[in-house]
């Protein structure tokens, strides 16, 4: 996309596109504003002083990655939510931007209750006080896609309900659409960031956004993981009211417990933080290595202690999903570590599909990673289990990821965060905890699992029948590709990479060069008008003459400040 087709696309979001540009700047992204062309929608006056000046820096010293999570929170909702998707791919961001944008918060201020009431009216078809025997209008909490109520039903029952901020779809998706047209910007003038598909993060961000924005969605995941935890005397779903859910209010049961995170009154009522610790991490363990479905989103906020002594989790947008293909990965992995066959573990990350364009020949990779991952693997060997940290273990394993230029899919990226974020939270709570120990009988039932003869057995009829699909293709393809060489009808597209980046810039370069010839012609006629005194005079010279002067100023200095806007002087 040129900056003209972006102008054209978004020229009613200036304002906001302003907006970006010139938090961006403050906080020190200036030279990409400006490697984007980006900086000619400012004032020019302006421009001068934010992008030429170099300014102290004002506050404390802050980290490059510090500043861009600041930044996104200082741009909104959008921007915190895509920070957020950001944070679970270290693959495309250093980790230590990725542990950064962990630490974004979208607690706001809250929206007025009347904007609430009508909302909830609205999409339930009824007054409040017909729907609510109570209701609160003071929320217990705001986000920045919806905040949360109490509020108690006809029947008496105690609820939450959560009402979705007023045209938040709206701003999310005026900011996608900007998102969207910034990384074609990237991918035309930024070949080095162009090769992590900056089109592709911004889809999946919207992807994930707009499933957060449905609360029939949410409702559902609530539900699900609801029923998979029924009979649990460890942790706690909350029932949703469907008769009352809509797209923008969902309202589920309401948690009266302690944040597992304060841990003075954990202490002060007297319950067992060892316990609680081992509750945990097995209802974590069951979602993922189990069940296959888990929450993706376990920070402090969501999660609470019962006065019973089991777990609760509240805010269901963000979910996670892990396939029979992913367990049988974890299961092959753990295998091959148990039997210190690296070999096998280096074609766990072939097979899972973690090659990407960038991978290098495939047969060095294989070598190079088993060295690796030997290297890496060997030391934990000689350790009890209470000794593995397993934030170290898999925090390598991203590294090596990113070192050998290797992409893991997205869904295990969120496994992996999900843990360490649960083992970190955890961990504040047991010091003494440890997550490998606890993991042992849940990823033991998972290797039988896999190494179950039926299974077995149906992975080897699964394997003939696709063997049988290929051979079926290849010959079809086969009989197209003779036919058509038969009727002389091949053709062999060939795709030049930077071409339509070299045919803009000729094309820039030629028309400046153009229009200087042509302001050039016009001061040379109209010399040789007002040298030989042709027509009418003005101030004693050829009024013709004077008249192209004045023109061939004008596009004299309308091409100078084409020149002094796109930063190539």
């Amino acid at each position: 996309m040129s900056l003209l087709g972006f102008w054209r696309r978004h020229y009613r979001d200036i304002p906001r596109v302003r907006q970006i540009i010139m938090v961006a700047s403050r906080h020190g992204f200036g030279h990409l504003i400006e490697q984007l062309g980006l900086q000619r929608f400012v004032s020019f006056g302006r421009r001068m002083l934010v992008f030429r000046k170099k300014r102290p820096p004002e506050g404390p010293v802050r980290t490059t990655p510090e500043r861009l999570r600041i930044m996104f929170e200082e741009l909104g909702p959008s921007f915190i939510k895509f920070g957020q998707v950001l944070s679970c791919r270290p693959d495309l961001l250093p980790v230590e931007y990725a542990r950064e944008l962990c630490k974004l918060t979208d607690s706001v201020s809250p929206f007025p209750f009347e904007q609430a009431k009508e909302i909830i009216e609205h999409d339930l078809g009824a007054p409040l006080d017909l729907l609510f025997q109570e209701f609160d209008p003071a929320p217990v909490a705001a986000a920045s896609i919806a905040q949360v109520h109490k509020a108690v039903l006809r029947d008496g029952s105690e609820v939450m309900v959560k009402v979705q901020r007023p045209h938040i779809d709206r701003v999310i998706e005026r900011d996608i659409s900007i998102l969207a047209g910034i990384a074609q910007l990237m991918e035309a003038y930024l070949p080095e960031i162009a090769v992590h598909n900056p089109r592709g993060i911004v889809a999946e961000f919207s992807r994930t956004i707009n499933r957060e924005l449905d609360f029939f969605t949410e409702a559902a995941n609530a539900a699900r993981l609801r029923q998979n935890f029924e009979q649990s005397n460890e942790l706690y779903i909350p029932r949703v009211h469907s008769t009352l859910t809509t797209r923008h209010v969902l309202v589920l049961d309401r948690i009266e417990g302690i944040r597992v995170d304060d841990f003075a009154r954990i202490e002060r009522e007297g319950y067992d933080r060892h316990e609680i610790a081992r509750k945990g991490a097995s209802a974590y363990f069951k979602m993922v290595f189990q069940d296959g479905f888990f929450h993706g989103d376990p920070h402090p906020g969501n999660i609470f202690i019962l006065p019973d002594g089991r777990l609760a989790l509240v805010d269901f947008g963000i979910m996670g999903r892990v396939t029979e293909e992913n367990m049988q990965y974890f299961a092959d992995t753990i295998i091959a570590i148990v039997e210190r066959d690296y070999e096998k573990l280096a074609d766990q990350y072939v097979n899972i599909g973690f090659l990407t364009d960038e991978t290098m020949d495939l047969d060095r990779l294989r070598s190079e990673l088993k060295e690796d991952l030997a290297e890496f693997l060997e030391p934990y060997y000689g350790m009890s289990v209470k000794q593995v940290d397993l934030g170290a273990y898999l925090d390598r394993l991203t590294q090596i990821s990113i070192r050998f230029r290797l992409r893991m899919p997205q869904n295990l990226y969120l496994v992996y965060k999900t843990l360490l974020t649960i083992e970190g939270i955890l961990r504040q709570l047991d010091p003494d905890f440890n997550m490998i120990q606890m993991a042992q009988p849940y990823v033991s039932r998972l290797i039988r699992k896999q190494r179950d003869p039926r299974r077995l057995l149906k992975s080897a009829w699964e394997g003939i029948r696709e063997f049988q699909d290929i051979f079926t293709t290849v010959s079809r393809q086969s009989q197209t590709v003779v036919k058509k060489l038969a009727r002389d009808d091949v053709r062999i597209n060939v795709r030049h990479e930077e071409l339509d980046r070299l045919i803009r810039d000729v094309d820039k370069s030629s028309n400046r060069l153009s229009f200087s010839i042509l302001t050039s012609a016009i001061i040379i006629a109209s010399s040789l008008i007002i040298h030989s005194g042709f027509g009418e005079k003005i101030f004693g010279f050829s009024t013709l003459g004077v008249i192209g002067y004045l023109i061939a100023a004008i596009l004299g200095f309308w091409l100078l400040i084409g020149i002094l806007r796109s930063g190539q002087l």
